[in-house]
């Protein structure tokens, strides 16, 4: 069976960090592209970063500069470091690992929120 269970999300001022972690089982994680997602309320899920099993990684551009994705393949573990942080990254964070012969999937997701 497959897990994925994020950490790290809580309640940071304008400007603070969090690091959120992303622990995966039951999937052979080195061979799985990781994301991580976020939704605020009223809006649609969207791709924060991305990293793939190479490492090659891609950001939305509001957040190019300020988060960093990596992964630890021998911990089967994802992270996103979050600096600089504005009250527009309020959200759900969630962590997905995806395999391009199109198994999905998706961590319960962790709040994050940034107060002014």
């Amino acid at each position: 069976q497959v897990h994925l269970v994020e950490s790290g999300g809580g309640l940071v001022q304008d400007g603070g960090s969090l690091r959120l972690s992303c622990a995966t089982s039951g999937i052979i994680f080195s061979f799985y592209t990781m994301g991580w997602y976020r939704q605020a309320p009223g809006k649609q899920r969207e791709l924060v970063a991305g990293i793939t099993s190479g490492g090659s990684t891609n950001y939305a551009d509001s957040v190019k500069g300020r988060f960093t994705i990596s992964r630890d393949n021998a911990r089967n573990t994802v992270y996103l470091q979050m600096n600089s942080l504005k009250p527009e990254d309020t959200a759900v964070y969630y962590c997905n690992a995806h395999h391009s012969f199109g198994a999905d999937y998706w961590g319960q997701g962790t709040q994050v929120t940034v107060s002014s």
